[in-house]
């Protein structure tokens, strides 16, 4: 069955992003912010204690050092960089959860860095290196895709486990990637996004945008909860999920 996650705690100090108090109740795992994109200490504290009440798997939300860009903009960081950043943002979340008796459970990069871990061996390896050289088992999530399998290599030759994720509200592009928010209908009315989830669930595949069908068998289904369409849509889902 079906996991769903959820990008959370990305509130900072008086700036409230999205609700995760209404979404957590719904979805299986949380991806907390490490502060980098979004999450100040009392957020990450909050979000995780809020994840424990509702018995919600954890996992690290890295970024790129990109405040004002919400982690939306790419730097062009060198690989020991990459790894370091990485490291240092699962440590922190890692350290807040274990203080609260949670074990983090996996880590599934945010916004940019998470694009050019899709789409560059040279951002990826060194993400993958940050989780391989941790100090014990984790798992990353990536985006499900054709090239699944050579993803799948890669981790195997470090010793990593891999979570695969489909999205619920994006369309997808003939390639198995996402359609850039820049062209239209590159997010999902919520009619189209409960028939893509019915679709993943039922059949383990998308329908692109010029309708070729993708086989993509995602573990993990990401929901995002930072609009009202999209916290109203979640209990929608996990009923298709359970039917």
């Amino acid at each position: 069955m079906l996991m769903l996650n959820c990008d959370l705690g990305e509130s900072y100090g008086s700036w409230k992003m999205g609700g995760d108090e209404h979404v957590m109740p719904h979805i299986d795992q949380a991806n907390v912010a490490c502060g980098f994109h979004g999450g100040d200490p009392l957020v990450m504290q909050t979000t995780l204690a809020m994840a424990k009440q509702n018995d919600v798997t954890v996992g690290a939300h890295p970024a790129y050092p990109d405040l004002v860009g919400f982690g939306r903009r790419s730097i062009n960081c060198s690989a020991d960089e990459i790894t370091a950043l990485v490291t240092y943002q699962v440590s922190a979340i890692d350290g807040m959860a274990k203080c609260q008796d949670m074990e983090l459970a996996y880590v599934k990069p945010h916004g940019a860095l998470y694009n050019d871990m899709m789409a560059k061996a040279g951002v990826r390896a060194p993400i993958m290196a940050a989780i391989a050289n941790y100090h014990r088992p984790i798992r990353l999530m990536l985006q499900a895709t054709p090239e699944a399998d050579l993803h799948r290599r890669e981790a195997e030759a470090l010793g990593i486990e891999l979570w695969f994720e489909a999205f619920a509200d994006r369309c997808y592009d003939d390639d198995g990637k996402l359609l850039s928010r820049a062209k239209p209908g590159a997010v999902h009315s919520r009619e189209k996004m409960l028939a893509q989830v019915e679709q993943i669930c039922r059949q383990g595949t998308v329908t692109t945008v010029s309708g070729h069908t993708l086989d993509l068998k995602p573990d993990t289904l990401c929901v995002h909860g930072d609009n009202e369409e999209g916290i109203a849509a979640i209990i929608e889902i996990r009923k298709i999920i359970h039917q």
